[in-house]
């Protein structure tokens, strides 16, 4: 999964949105303690940075070192970069201690985790039957009609270019094997609705759209997504006038858990 975002980690860190308090405040008051929290697959440190303003201590974790350069250095927060087949006992040495965690978050990366692995990971180190769970993603932004049908148009052309595990995002998690149980005053685990807002000229949005995994391995099977036409197209929904900045909206679905008493 890294070497698809090697090429655009700085596109990344310039276009994503970022997730609203809101989400966390909800995920926070979901947990019974707030000591340490884990954010797996953290990439530039985006989740982290926020969980470190409600956690005391945050362990940020991803695969690829050139999304971490990127990530903010902050007095609480720690960052490791781990291979994908880190086992378990690596997982205890260099991240966190069996039972001793109160919260792993995975933020826009739960569908590139192999999931069988990553539970039996989570299991030993959250605090049994009060460690908590929560994964979320965001799926294509929304702008305005005229805009969206260009963008749902490029965006159906681009599926044989992303990866299968993208499939789970387009899902909005909904069919995800998520073996927890509801979380404190909840009747299920999700995925609960938020949203976030980023205000974007066109050259923003289109610099989103190049920080795509599915842009670069299009572009590397020689396949132009944003070719002239389609840049054209955009340029006419936006109104013509490529320096005016509009709001673009990102739903966002959470999935969130608790471990079963009985693990």
């Amino acid at each position: 999964m890294a070497n698809l975002f090697l090429k655009q980690a700085k596109q990344y860190v310039a276009t994503r949105p970022s997730y609203p308090p809101e989400l966390f405040d909800f995920i926070a008051c979901k947990t019974p303690r707030r000591d340490l929290a884990w954010d797996v697959g953290t990439g530039n440190g985006q989740a982290a940075a926020s969980l470190a303003k409600l956690y005391k201590a945050v362990v940020g974790t991803d695969t690829s070192a050139q999304q971490l350069a990127y990530a903010p250095p902050l007095p609480n927060v720690r960052y490791v970069h781990t291979p994908a087949d880190l086992p378990l006992a690596g997982i205890h040495d260099a991240v966190a201690a069996p039972c001793s965690v109160d919260l792993i978050t995975v933020a826009q990366a739960f569908h590139w985790l192999d999931l069988p692995n990553f539970y039996a990971q989570a299991r030993s180190v959250l605090r049994p039957g009060r460690g908590v769970l929560a994964a979320w993603c965001y799926t294509e932004p929304r702008v305005g009609a005229a805009v969206d049908a260009v963008f749902w148009r490029l965006y159906h052309g681009s599926e044989p270019h992303w990866a299968p595990n993208r499939r789970m995002v387009d899902d909005e998690y909904r069919g995800a094997d998520f073996p927890f149980d509801p979380v404190d005053g909840e009747a299920h685990t999700g995925p609960f609705e938020f949203s976030t807002e980023r205000r974007m000229d066109l050259e923003d949005y289109l610099m989103y759209i190049t920080s795509w995994s599915a842009y670069q391995t299009a572009k590397d099977r020689g396949v132009e997504l944003l070719d002239e036409a389609t840049v054209h197209e955009l340029e006419a929904a936006w109104g013509g006038d490529a320096k005016e900045v509009k709001t673009v909206t990102y739903p966002i679905f959470l999935r969130i858990g608790k471990v079963r008493a009985q693990e």
